[in-house]
């Protein structure tokens, strides 16, 4: 389990571009199918994951490692995820100055960039429809995410709030709202 946990998170950090949030719906995908997650359980550990510093990728990895496969598992899907990107920067850094006018990588790096802005959308409706944020009904609950949802995205667009203060503001909404 320990060797196939490593090379899902190995694989998920060699082809992910765009940063953790753009990772999710690949993790997601992949350990929904295996069965080693249910949605709901993969919700509640992005969750987690986003709350706690650092990556929220490599913070999805740990927690699904950890499910999967205790102390180890968690080491190994956290250094899996992130060898890739490691290695690709070193790479890049020696090469930097080879490679940072050339017009086939500026191309290919412009070319990436709405697919970043697009998974990192389709991540957050997916994870909003999963877990209630987005429904289709008016029972108490889904107007509390609403309100919380408005009240966290008005902050941090408008009120440039820093997105630690909008976690614990909307963690004190949460206890109020759904107690």
């Amino acid at each position: 389990m320990l060797l196939q946990l490593f090379l899902l998170f190995f694989l998920i950090g060699a082809v992910s571009f765009g940063g953790g949030y753009a990772m999710i719906p690949v993790i997601e995908r992949e350990v929904t199918q295996r069965n080693w997650l249910t949605t709901s359980e993969f919700t509640d550990f992005v969750g987690l994951s986003g709350v706690a510093p650092g990556s929220i990728a490599s913070n999805s990895a740990t927690t699904v490692g950890y499910h999967i496969g205790g102390i180890y598992g968690a080491l190994i899907s956290s250094l899996a995820i992130t060898l890739p990107s490691l290695i690709f920067i070193l790479v890049m850094a020696k090469n930097y100055e080879k490679v940072k006018d050339h017009q086939l990588i500026t191309s290919a790096f412009y070319g990436l960039r709405p697919i970043v802005t697009s998974l990192i959308i389709y991540a957050a409706i997916n994870f909003a429809l999963s877990n209630g944020v987005i429904a289709f009904d008016f029972s108490t609950k889904m107007v509390g995410m609403f309100i919380i949802f408005a009240v966290s995205f008005c902050s941090l667009l408008f009120l440039k709030l820093h997105p630690t203060i909008v976690i614990i503001m909307s963690g004190i909404l949460g206890v109020f709202v759904f107690r």
